[in-house]
């Protein structure tokens, strides 16, 4: 996965989240991208993107669990 598709695959993942949920979640990974845009150590990007399909699986079972 590359770095454009974590990006669209966490927004659509917010999408499943409750209306105050999925815009804070929103802002969030908006804002991680932009922090995280230089990075160029391909070992470093992967590990982000694997922690980021991680927590947005963990945040999404989180809250249809209720």
């Amino acid at each position: 996965m590359t770095s454009r598709l974590l990006y669209k695959f966490l927004l659509r993942e917010c999408e499943k989240l409750p209306p105050d949920a999925c815009k804070h979640y929103k802002f969030a990974v908006k804002q991680s991208y932009k922090q995280h845009k230089t990075e160029s150590d391909p070992e470093r990007i992967k590990d982000i993107i694997q922690k980021s399909v991680e927590d947005a699986k963990w945040i999404v079972a989180k809250y249809t669990k209720k």
